[in-house]
């Protein structure tokens, strides 16, 4: 986009929003038609030049973060209502983990911040408050894609280092090495004991969790060829978190692609004092309520009917 097509979508923005003009009025003001105005008006939303701030919450959601924190153990929880539009849950989810975030930065003293990758991480970097954090350590906590892909762990790292102006440390690798043995013989290597090092030292971390449908980028960019997603399920495995898949409790299933991935073990999420998961949709509900139910998050961001099924599930497996 050009400067002057910024300009005017600000431009039309701010007559919008701020001096209340209406579509009709602002397009003949500007001398534009009302539906490259609407276009433009929907654009700022999108990009997140404008956002819109509802100073109340949902009492409904209030009472459902209450109960994921007394009956699940967590230190927060962030539900928000969940869209009509599927397509839609990461851009909230993004925006209300992006708040949570960005205070927690202001607030703590946080030196190493370990990321994941997906859409709602991608949305909450988008709506992350800009800050100047230099002695802040943005850390891969997984291996990314061979292929460009801008919500790839090397994307999502890199940009949110660069939006607080923080230094960003990569897990230069792909997620899943050919075999086992080649996973071993690539971590045995001194950069890597020196990530894996370092991750361990992480105060924050924030991901997201992935179900076995298409919906997952995992499944849909990332599985090696040789792997199947039945043969997942055959292991018990309902999805991932930072590639290793997990059965309905939460604990890494015996599959032989766990022993392939490269990321963070599991286990290092209980050592972090402040894990955020932000993940949301129907389709991830089971991995989202083993997630909780191992505890390898202290902070939940998610949507309202997802939160509720995962909770429900819970109560189910005891």
């Amino acid at each position: 986009m050009s400067e002057d097509d910024e300009q005017l979508r600000v431009r039309v923005a701010w007559l919008y929003f701020m001096e209340g003009l209406t579509q009709a009025d602002l397009a003949a003001r500007l001398g534009i038609t009302r539906l490259r105005a609407n276009r433009l008006l929907g654009e700022a939303r999108a990009s997140g030049l404008v956002g819109i701030q509802i100073n109340s919450r949902l009492s409904d959601c209030v009472t459902l973060e209450r109960q994921l924190v007394e009956e699940v153990g967590l230190r927060d929880a962030i539900v928000v209502p969940t869209p009509a539009d599927p397509d839609q849950v990461p851009v909230l989810l993004g925006r209300a983990a992006a708040d949570y975030l960005s205070r927690h930065l202001e607030e703590n003293r946080v030196r190493g911040l370990g990321v994941g990758w997906g859409a709602s991480l991608r949305e909450t970097i988008r709506h992350l408050h800009r800050a100047n954090l230099p002695d802040l350590s943005v850390n891969s906590m997984m291996g990314g894609l061979t292929h460009g892909l801008e919500l790839n762990t090397f994307e999502i790292a890199s940009e949110l280092a660069r939006r607080v102006n923080a230094q960003c440390n990569y897990l230069a690798a792909p997620i899943y090495a050919g075999s086992a043995a080649s996973r071993d013989t690539i971590l045995a290597q001194d950069v890597f004991q020196e990530s894996f090092q370092r991750l361990a030292t992480n105060d924050v971390a924030i991901m997201s969790v992935g179900d076995l449908s298409r919906r997952s980028l995992l499944i849909r960019y990332g599985l090696p060829r040789d792997i199947t997603v039945d043969s997942l399920r055959a292991a018990g495995a309902v999805g991932d978190i930072m590639g290793t898949f997990l059965d309905a409790h939460g604990v890494p299933v015996e599959h032989g692609l766990n022993r392939r991935v490269i990321a963070a073990p599991v286990a290092m999420l209980r050592d972090i004092s402040t894990v955020i998961v932000v993940s949301g949709g129907l389709n991830k509900t089971a991995v989202l309520a083993g997630t909780l139910k191992a505890r390898l998050c202290s902070v939940l961001v998610a949507d309202e009917a997802t939160a509720r099924a995962a909770l429900a599930l819970l109560r189910d497996l005891g």
